[in-house]
């Protein structure tokens, strides 16, 4: 299949998921209803249910999507490595981290909590940043040092938890990821950082398709191998963390949606990407609106059923890179 229609498939599923993501939940809306909330012809609960509680969902779906695939096809493209993710190279530890330490500290900081996750996700990155650039920014350097610096954040989490139990239940919701009580004036400015670092990937995405033929023959086109390896982890960094601010840490859509996306448009950058982008809003906000509807009144936040599909297709992943191994 040709990757204009693969992008324009995915475009009609996106619309179609975010329509369904503000017309069903509790309350199912029908059409006209939508219609009149858009108009401001609406009455006020249906004005509400639209405005305040389901529109913000379905764009902070769109944005937790966008976010995280375009830091998983970065990650796996400048490291080479098809198990990068922001969960995996530390980047999420570090969010972790920061959100526990300002629960620990300032127990009360609940309105600080994004702010602080967005800082500790950033500067897990700029600090794998640094030690990779010490080691010349290889991109086997860069999946050890975060796969170190996670293993010191995960256990120094470990310890602050076991400090008090009051913490450690809210910093286990914040883990969990969920969109549930989202705002819009909550989502302004990841959606500027999002979109800043969606657009830098794309202004380097022909560049990282040479890099993945290798960093001699990149080096020998003239591409500077690590200052494009650096910036890119940046913009991925950047993207993941505006994520964590709203969403908490919503694990495995960096890691399962570039694999979808080079199934459907090859293994080049330049065309994964676009598709990456696309796939993600749509399998978050069907995972969402499926977590609210299927179990209702109750909610499973999307962050569960993330995990329920991105475990196993984890380990089928691992299992096949392993039997290539060994043959």
């Amino acid at each position: 299949m040709k990757l204009r229609s693969v992008i324009f498939i995915l475009t009609v599923a996106l619309v179609l998921a975010a329509v369904a993501g503000v017309c069903f939940g509790g309350v199912n809306l029908t059409f006209s209803q939508l219609t009149d909330a858009l108009l401001g012809r609406a009455d006020a609960s249906i004005g509400v249910i639209f405005w305040q509680l389901r529109l913000p969902r379905v764009i902070a779906g769109l944005l937790a999507g966008i976010g995280l695939s375009v830091a998983g096809v970065l990650l796996q493209s400048v490291t080479a490595n098809a198990l990068a993710s922001p969960g995996i190279v530390g980047i999420n530890a570090g969010a972790g981290l920061a959100v526990i330490l300002l629960l620990t500290v300032v127990p009360a900081a609940g309105k600080l909590l994004p702010f602080g996750a967005f800082l500790g996700a950033f500067g897990a990155a700029l600090l794998i940043l640094l030690a990779a650039n010490r080691l010349g920014g290889s991109k086997i350097g860069i999946v050890l040092i975060g796969i170190a610096v996670s293993a010191v954040f995960s256990a120094a989490i470990s310890f602050l938890s076991l400090l008090d139990e009051g913490v450690l239940a809210q910093y286990n919701h914040f883990t969990v990821g969920s969109l549930k009580g989202v705002r819009m004036d909550a989502l302004i400015l990841p959606a500027i950082l999002i979109g800043l670092s969606l657009a830098a990937a794309l202004v380097l995405a022909p560049k990282l398709g040479v890099l993945c033929m290798g960093d001699a023959a990149a080096s020998a086109m003239g591409i500077r191998v690590k200052r494009l390896r650096m910036t890119a982890l940046v913009c991925a960094a950047a993207s993941a963390a505006a994520v964590v601010s709203f969403a908490g840490l919503l694990g495995f859509v960096g890691l399962v949606v570039p694999h979808i996306a080079k199934k459907l448009a090859g293994e080049q950058p330049a065309g994964s990407l676009p598709v990456a982008v696309l796939s993600g809003g749509v399998l978050v906000i069907v995972a969402d609106l499926l977590g609210r509807t299927l179990f209702a009144p109750s909610e499973l936040p999307v962050g569960i059923l993330m995990s329920l599909v991105g475990g196993p297709y984890f380990l089928i992943l691992l299992c096949r890179r392993n039997r290539h191994a060994h043959f």
